[in-house]
């Protein structure tokens, strides 16, 4: 039995969120709290096995209870989130802070649940299952000091290489330790695939952008794939990569979701191993699920090379495990030493 704290400012979305945890044979709320600092209080008394967190609430907002909780007794965190800018922005330093997953509040009344129950269920089945130890450890960051130098080999083009990156719950952090660590120079695009709802993906993009050596940015249709640019998929977006002429480009649709995803890691990683072929670089990052599994191993039969996170620092160890347990990765390690990976695959092309 999943005990749950629920912790929002509004009386109705605390019995919305109630009412769908009792429904539920696996989950059970052992209180509710009005904000964060009702919430902190209850955390050390009742010792839940999962909080659910409302960001914008009175007396103490989510953001700072959070950062209490995972200081003085850390517990798996699902953050409740609008979607809105400053609600995008949040989210992001919650996940910086230490919450394991968040859902984004439909649009229309606050009080409409309904078309989020299952995220809602299937992110708090996985989050009580998260690595928290990993959550609270402190992520080095290099911000515009990448510590490699390289230069594309002789004889081959910088745009005849890339790297693809699949990621889901636990990602932003992950990226954050990769993407900080890589030059400005590295000698090939890179894309990214994290499963994110619209706007949430824009931010991401933006605050690794500010942290980063590298450009990076939401992708847009027709972008040129490039050396020293990093295209993450817009939510609600499948991204693709495509040659058009001279160049590749990135391709952006509205295919139906793949295993619930749009965007997803597998068919941006198929559609790299077609376009790039042994000259491809795939990594698999932490999340729930087997998106990606698929992709990595389209990369490993045209002979590319293959990058999974390892177990002892994936917040989530389901989208590495599945691509592991295929037998298609070369190289398994944690996520500190990434980056370092991608840059001796490059050397190695």
């Amino acid at each position: 039995m999943i005990k749950v704290l629920v912790v929002d400012d509004s009386v109705f979305m605390r019995k919305l969120l109630s009412d769908l945890f009792a429904a539920e044979t696996d989950f059970a709320v052992v209180d509710t709290a009005r904000n964060g600092k009702d919430a902190i209080d209850k955390v050390k008394r009742l010792k839940p096995d999962l909080i659910t967190m409302d960001v914008e609430m009175p007396v103490m907002d989510g953001i700072t209870a959070l950062e209490l909780i995972m200081k003085e007794c850390p517990t798996p965190v699902v953050m409740i989130s609008s979607l809105t800018q400053a609600g995008a922005e949040a989210t992001l330093r919650a996940l910086e802070l230490g919450a394991v997953e968040f859902v984004a509040k439909t649009a229309g009344p606050i009080s409409n649940i309904s078309g989020i129950r299952t995220e809602i269920l299937s992110k708090c089945r996985a989050a009580v299952k998260a690595n928290v130890a990993q959550l609270i450890k402190t992520q080095p960051i290099s911000v515009l000091n990448a510590p490699f130098k390289m230069s594309a080999p002789t004889g081959l083009l910088a745009d005849e290489r890339i790297v693809a990156i699949g990621t889901s719950t636990g990602g932003p952090r992950a990226l954050q330790e990769i993407i900080t660590k890589l030059p400005g120079n590295i000698p090939c695009g890179i894309v990214i695939v994290q499963h994110m709802p619209p706007g949430f993906t824009k931010s991401l993009a933006e605050r690794l952008n500010s942290l980063s050596s590298v450009t990076v940015k939401e992708a847009e249709h027709n972008d040129t794939i490039r050396p020293g640019l990093v295209l993450i998929a817009p939510g609600d977006y499948h991204m693709m990569v495509e040659r058009e002429g001279g160049k590749v480009v990135a391709k952006l649709n509205q295919n139906p979701p793949l295993g619930g995803h749009r965007p997803a890691v597998d068919p941006m990683m198929e559609s790299v191993a077609r376009i790039f072929g042994s000259k491809a670089i795939g990594v698999i990052l932490t999340g729930m699920g087997h998106d990606g599994a698929k992709g990595i191993q389209a990369i490993k039969r045209q002979n590319g090379q293959t990058i999974a996170e390892d177990q002892s620092t994936a917040v989530v160890f389901g989208m590495p495990k599945s691509a592991i347990e295929m037998g298609v990765v070369d190289k398994i390690t944690p996520i500190t030493g990434v980056a370092a990976e991608i840059l001796k695959a490059l050397t190695k092309q």
